[in-house]
């Protein structure tokens, strides 16, 4: 099975907007989320998206 377009992580501030189902990293800080995004991208071969100010996803295109 190939998936070709998918969430492989979420990272966030806020764990009240984090969802279930998907691998989620809770952050003190900005600055941490902002660390965290940039490693999971080039670990998971994702692309990072930035859908509110405290929340990330990382997507396999």
């Amino acid at each position: 099975m190939d998936f070709e377009k998918f969430i492989l992580a979420v990272i966030t501030t806020n764990p009240k907007k984090a969802p279930s189902g998907v691998a989620v990293f809770h952050c003190d800080n900005k600055e941490e989320m902002d660390e965290i995004t940039a490693n999971l991208e080039a670990i998971l071969d994702g692309i990072a998206h930035s859908l509110t100010e405290d929340l990330y996803i990382i997507v396999k295109h």
